[in-house]
């Protein structure tokens, strides 16, 4: 384990403290949103280019883990996110409706950062990416129509366009360089080497620009923050515990279950905050739950990676 791994989340909270700071800024504020794209993309591209292909081949064909991840993604969790919005959100409209797209909307982009330092298999959490992007994106308005009353009008358009810039743009230069490098095996192996470090890094930055562009409008509403603490708390304890016990269940080895984990508890808050602006533009308190939403989760990503870490050492 490098430095930045082992300092990764200082270095997350400190990403999160920097954006907030620096978001004071009007001019900071106003620009630092334009960041967040290239950073991912970069992000990723590197995160990519450390997967061999012929093992995303193989992970496709588990269809064990695609089972258990889809059912808990995309049956269990928008259950227990209704709920869970229910009980503690019920009289506050937009922050059930914001609550409730932050937690069905599977994480597409920095989750395998997470899933990569807790020792997870990444080809596997890689390979379940497509199915996750296409089941959100088609069912977010069914799960708007049923658990929030509302059959939100989304830009398909834009958020396709987004999807296609931090996922596949990255996939494809990764296999644009590995094609390059495809008889120079030593010099590939080196240059992967010496990457390494570089996703945190990028998340890091993505994350301070992220916060540095919302600072302002989280500043104004801190007092909401505390509204949907214990709901999102709640949230990533009961799938903890239920995405462990199902890999244990399915008799998973560590690395699997270390995916399952991470890819049935990361949320997806870019690309829901993209929905948000434009099927809601009129209630800012939407965008706003998904801008608090991450607050939390980073950092409860970085502990529960630091677990599960620590327990594949057993």
């Amino acid at each position: 384990m490098n430095l930045f791994e082992k300092l990764y989340t200082l270095i997350i909270f400190l990403a999160v403290v920097t954006g907030l700071v620096i978001g004071q800024s009007g001019v900071i504020s106003a620009h630092a949103d334009r960041f967040v794209a290239p950073l991912l993309v970069a992000m990723l591209y590197i995160t990519f280019l450390q997967i061999p292909l012929e093992e995303i081949k193989k992970a496709f064909k588990n269809r064990k883990f695609t089972f258990a991840s889809v059912i808990i993604n995309f049956a269990w969790t928008p259950v227990l996110a209704w709920v869970l919005a229910l009980i503690f959100l019920g009289d506050k409209p937009s922050l059930y409706i914001g609550f409730i797209m932050l937690m069905v909307t599977p994480c597409t982009d920095w989750y395998l950062i997470f899933t990569g330092i807790a020792k997870g298999n990444i080809a596997l959490s890689t390979a379940i990416l497509p199915m996750n992007l296409i089941l959100q994106v088609l069912l977010l308005p069914v799960y708007l129509l049923i658990f929030g009353d509302t059959a939100g009008v989304i830009e398909y358009d834009f958020l396709l366009n987004s999807i296609l810039l931090v996922l596949i743009v990255p996939l494809i230069l990764s296999a644009l360089t590995k094609f390059i490098l495809r008889s120079k095996q030593e010099l590939r192996e080196n240059l992967v080497s010496k990457l390494a470090v570089f996703p945190i890094l990028f998340l890091s930055l993505a994350i301070v620009a992220m916060f540095a562009s919302k600072g302002q409008m989280l500043f104004e509403n801190v007092h909401l923050l505390w509204q949907i603490t214990l709901p999102i708390l709640l949230f990533f304890i009961v799938n903890f515990f239920i995405g462990q016990s199902i890999g244990k269940l399915m008799k998973f080895p560590k690395p699997d279950r270390t995916s399952l984990s991470l890819t049935t508890l990361a949320r997806n808050s870019p690309i829901a905050l993209a929905i948000a602006m434009t099927a809601f533009p009129d209630q800012p308190l939407i965008a706003l739950t998904l801008v608090i939403g991450p607050l939390l989760e980073l950092p409860i990503l970085a502990v529960i990676s630091h677990v599960l870490l620590l327990s594949s050492k057993d």
